[in-house]
């Protein structure tokens, strides 16, 4: 496959529906993801997350939702078990999918304000665990 800049929707819906496709298969964080989200509501879920990553990367207003207190909701269904490593997995799968796919600054873009958006996700989850949980 020839790899081509990140330059519409379609490209951005490429690079997160194979990216989910990873993420379902994925022995360590798929369980998390294929628990959360019902069957039935993946076509949504990468529709939610294509207008994401567009606002993202093209600086659309497409986005509405809270993707702090939907992984706050997710790390407390998993007895606040989600740790850094989960965190790292999921920008490995999502950097060599990129690879995969594409070249070029947004797809440099889509990795640095994915790395961003790990870790501020991950310290705002942190942040609110129960004190019993970060011993």
């Amino acid at each position: 496959m020839n790899k081509k800049e990140i330059e519409s929707r379609e490209d951005v819906y490429l690079l997160v529906s194979t990216f989910y496709d990873r993420i379902k298969n994925d022995d360590f964080i798929g369980p998390i993801f294929t628990e959360t989200i019902p069957e039935a509501e993946w076509n949504n879920h990468i529709d939610k997350l294509t207008d994401f990553w567009e606002t993202n990367l093209f600086f659309v207003r497409k986005f509405k939702g809270n993707p702090v207190k939907a992984h706050k909701d997710v790390d407390r269904n998993f007895e606040h078990s989600i740790s850094q490593k989960h965190f790292g997995h999921w920008l490995q799968l999502w950097f060599s999918t990129i690879d995969d796919l594409f070249i070029g600054e947004k797809a440099n873009n889509a990795k640095e304000r994915a790395r961003n958006i790990a870790s501020m996700l991950f310290f705002k989850m942190f942040e609110n665990r129960p004190k019993s949980t970060l011993t």
